[in-house]
């Protein structure tokens, strides 16, 4: 099935992130547009999902942006490449664990391409290395329009995590290619949206 690969060379801030997405899984939904995958970075920004806690903030003058997403804090900031997903599951298999499968699948598949073995855990979303947390999966769905999405850490300042409890989880406990393998990949992102889209339409 056709999926519109949107790549963003700027930082996008996250509410104007939200605004397209908004109009975009209004315009999936109609029937007036493509399904999409959006690769992009957000400047630094605290995001808390439908299960955000208070006591998930360290510093209690950290800024957040409260979201309609699934899970609960989290952080987004530069080097970490964000995928938003906009994918009408009328037109596949309406499971969202399958669907939250090929997004695992997809983002275990890109970092063996740097030799690092990653997984799936049922017990925690998210993929990890060893105990280290490599990226978040946080997902909505309305009227089997499943958007939002995940991300994943490439070089990104990961003190900045220090601030938060992300996902609930220990702070320490998040990794980043960069800090697994000390290198920076370049030029990466339309073959990772190539890796989303196969599997998706494999749903």
């Amino acid at each position: 099935m056709s999926i519109e690969i949107k790549l963003s060379k700027k930082r996008i801030s996250y509410k104007n992130a939200m605004n397209f997405m908004t109009k975009r899984v209004d315009a999936v939904k109609k029937g007036n547009n493509k399904d999409l995958i959006w690769i992009l970075e957000h400047p630094k920004t605290y995001t808390a999902g439908i299960r955000f806690d208070k006591n998930d903030l360290i510093n209690k003058d950290t800024k957040i942006i409260k979201t309609n997403r699934g899970g609960k804090i989290t952080l987004h900031n530069p080097g970490q490449k964000i995928i938003y997903f906009v994918i009408n599951l009328n037109k596949r298999k309406k499971d969202i664990r399958k669907f939250i499968n090929a997004i695992e699948k997809s983002l275990i598949i890109f970092l063996k391409q740097f030799n690092i073995i990653a997984k799936n855990d049922k017990k925690n979303i998210g993929i990890w290395v060893g105990e280290k947390k490599i990226a978040a999966i946080g997902l909505r769905v309305s009227r089997w329009i499943a958007y939002h999405g995940c991300s994943v850490n490439i070089c990104n300042n990961l003190k900045d995590y220090l601030k938060i409890v992300p996902c609930g989880l220990d702070n320490r406990k998040i990794t980043s290619i960069y800090e697994e393998k000390k290198i920076i990949p370049k030029k990466f992102e339309y073959k990772l949206a190539k890796i989303f889209e196969e599997n998706i339409n494999n749903i």
